[in-house]
């Protein structure tokens, strides 16, 4: 409805969400403040879930002890080799999917019908093929990263404005500078969103192959604690993981940022 003074107000600032750190982090703070609270209170047994302070305890005495490092550092090189092969890899096919009518049906077919499977579930073939050693573990993440990589990759390809490319091929530009100057650019934004969401697969088939086959690494390491029904340390390794997690998301977010400043 009209003001009285004529003016219309103005209707156009939905829909434009922006992230909040200090709401986050209030959150997160207030759950577990609230967790404490209850287990203090004997709500909450700590004997299958212990409260936020004696984790944090277990978390101090692993650090101090060189436990923590030990098996963390094993899984993040892991992690790291990992993805970034599935990465690689699943970019180049993702660019032959969205680029080459030769690429496009034969490859979506295979990814169609292998990428519904479980990665966890093919595990123990991997092993069978690459061995109880890192091999089987690298491959099995690469494997679980690689086809939402190709996926996100060929969509982000699709949803480039032909109009741009067009008009590049008007200037005379060759096929790499296209594909490097028009391409890329107008693909990234769904490339660095499948990040997000390959990182996290590779999070959790990175504790699945440690379950397995590992001495070494916080997969390991949380289902040893779990053997041994030593909550502390379970829930000790599992937070771990989740701040792993967030540190991830971090790390993705600068790189959208300091990538995509353009938008």
């Amino acid at each position: 409805m009209p003001r009285l003074d004529g003016r219309v107000p103005f209707r156009g600032g939905g829909f434009a969400p922006k992230d909040s750190a200090w709401t986050a982090a209030t959150t997160l703070i207030g759950l577990i403040a609230l967790w404490q609270a209850a287990a203090s209170a004997g709500l909450i047994r700590t004997l299958f879930l212990p409260a936020p302070l004696a984790i944090g305890k277990a978390l101090w005495s692993l650090t101090v002890s060189g436990v923590l490092w030990q098996n963390l550092s094993v899984s993040l090189v892991r992690l790291g080799i990992g993805w970034i092969a599935g990465t690689v890899l699943g970019i180049g096919m993702g660019l032959a999917v969205g680029l080459f009518s030769a690429t496009r049906s034969p490859v979506m077919a295979v990814v169609a019908a292998l990428f519904p499977i479980p990665k966890i579930a093919l595990v123990p073939l991997f092993i069978i093929w690459f061995g109880i050693g890192e091999g089987s573990k690298i491959v099995t993440l690469a494997a679980g990263v690689f086809f939402p990589t190709v996926i996100a990759t060929a969509g982000g390809v699709d949803n480039v404005p032909r109009g741009l490319i067009r008009m590049g091929q008007s200037f005379g530009l060759s096929q790499a500078a296209i594909i490097r100057k028009i391409v890329l650019p107008a693909a990234l934004p769904a490339i660095l969103s499948g990040f997000r969401v390959t990182a996290s697969i590779a999070i959790v088939l990175l504790v699945a192959a440690e379950m397995i086959g590992a001495e070494k690494g916080i997969g390991a390491f949380v289902l040893q604690a779990g053997n041994l029904y030593d909550t502390d340390n379970l829930l000790a390794g599992i937070v771990v993981l989740s701040l792993l997690g967030l540190l991830v998301s971090w790390v993705i977010g600068r790189l959208e940022r300091a990538l995509l400043n353009w938008r």
